[in-house]
């Protein structure tokens, strides 16, 4: 089985470095791009199975960003978790509502952006995502 392949658009070089190290040593192919334009063209390119994706990057937001991946055919299914650092009570619903499939703050726990993205591959998680918890489970 070939490697699931996860596109990271992410400008922080420390943040983008660290998730790289991360997603390779749990078995993920990664791909990257630091700015708006160039994240339409590697995810046309590469057509990865999920893209995590900044709100605030250069030459563009976020936000275009989803819109334009969530127009073209080769993307227009691929899941996208959205990670910002900006207020999540301006933007969680706004991701969502733009097609994301989840919405983590920075700084985020590492083990909930795993079980994120495996979740939205439908990949069984080893630790269930905030959302998913019962009380006093």
């Amino acid at each position: 089985m070939t490697a699931k392949k996860i596109l990271i658009i992410e400008d922080d070089k420390d943040l983008l470095r660290g998730l790289n190290v991360r997603l390779r040593a749990t078995g993920y192919h990664t791909v990257f791009a630091t700015d708006a334009i160039s994240a339409i063209s590697v995810a046309r390119k590469e057509v990865p199975d999920v893209i995590v994706l900044d709100i605030g990057l250069p030459c563009g937001d976020g936000f275009t960003v989803m819109k334009r991946l969530t127009s073209l055919a080769p993307t227009s299914a691929t899941p996208i978790v959205v990670i910002t650092g900006r207020d999540p009570s301006a933007y969680k619903d706004q991701a969502l509502k733009a097609g994301a499939v989840a919405f983590l703050h920075k700084p985020f726990d590492n083990d909930e952006l795993l079980a994120t993205i495996r979740e939205a591959l439908g990949e069984p998680s080893e630790k269930t995502s905030p959302e998913l918890r019962t009380p006093n489970a």
